[in-house]
């Protein structure tokens, strides 16, 4: 068996002419959808991922502002730049680019930014909505791979046992909450979970998102199960690779996703579909 590949560059360029006719529609309405995108300091990662959300803007016909800061800027002087973003009416979403330099605290800021333009999914309010079934956007990473399964007819999991490996607040703990709002079984684990193995061989659907290549091996999985690989590294030769051990897991899975070329292009594409949808709900 050789698993069928999930191309996430494919999935996300149909739903970015999805979106860009969705926000030509309302900007012909005089609501044209707007995203603030903030990056304090010169972190070369951050600047390209920023880079990347801006075009994205741009290719679907959103306003975009991306506002640079030198790493010496005053968590003060962030906070004052949110609150002044979210009184913005051109702004429908705001972004702040992790990581931030360590004398800003990260959850303040996060909480800082209104739940009506938290676009990226990472507000309390919106991790409570998310929770109780509620109205709020979803974490991207994590809605970029319920929208990979659902291209594969997998939208309704009930019946299937998922497992999650990893448990961080961006992608972990959301991806698990998503899957249970699809019916699915779920069990939570990490790379140091005790024979993780008998966890991820009983799973209809693996998520791997730890940031450890090779955490998932070929004999550590279902025959035909579905391998979602989240992770983003550098093998030996310095080229990017995922979680997943690719070359020995395709062969194994039914379906699996690509690094490059799987999640990643679909993380933008769904801090798109949140903007758009945060410039919805502003116009009704």
């Amino acid at each position: 068996m050789t698993a069928q590949l999930i191309d996430g560059n494919a999935l996300s360029a149909q739903v970015r002419t999805e979106v860009a006719q969705r926000a030509a529609a309302l900007t012909a309405r005089g609501h044209q959808p707007g995203l603030a995108v903030i990056l304090v300091g010169d972190n070369p990662a951050s600047a390209v991922y920023v880079r990347n959300k801006v075009k994205a803007c741009a290719d679907v016909g959103f306003h975009s502002v991306l506002e640079k800061y030198e790493a010496t800027m005053t968590e003060a002087e962030l906070l004052a730049r949110i609150d002044a973003l979210n009184n913005d009416p051109a702004i429908h979403g705001i972004l702040v680019q992790l990581p931030l330099p360590k004398h800003i605290d990260d959850h303040k800021v996060i909480e800082t930014i209104s739940p009506a333009k938290d676009v990226d999914g990472f507000h309390i309010a919106s991790a409570g909505a998310l929770m109780v079934g509620e109205v709020g956007f979803k974490a991207c990473t994590p809605y970029g791979c319920m929208k990979m399964l659902e291209s594969i007819g997998m939208k309704d999991l009930r019946g299937k046992h998922a497992v999650v490996i990893g448990r961080s607040n961006i992608v972990g703990k959301p991806m698990a909450m998503m899957l249970l709002q699809a019916n699915a079984t779920v069990t939570v684990c990490h790379s140091g979970t005790a024979d993780l193995a008998h966890h991820t061989r009983q799973a209809d659907v693996v998520v791997a998102a730890v940031g450890k290549r090779d955490v998932l091996t070929a004999d550590m999985v279902k025959p035909g199960a579905v391998v979602i690989d989240v992770g983003m590294n550098r093998n030996d030769e310095g080229k990017l690779c995922g979680d997943v051990d690719f070359a020995g897991v395709k062969e194994v899975a039914g379906h699996i996703t690509p690094v490059p070329g799987g999640v990643g292009p679909m993380t933008i594409t769904m801090l798109l579909v949140n903007t758009l949808e945060a410039a919805e709900r502003g116009a009704a």
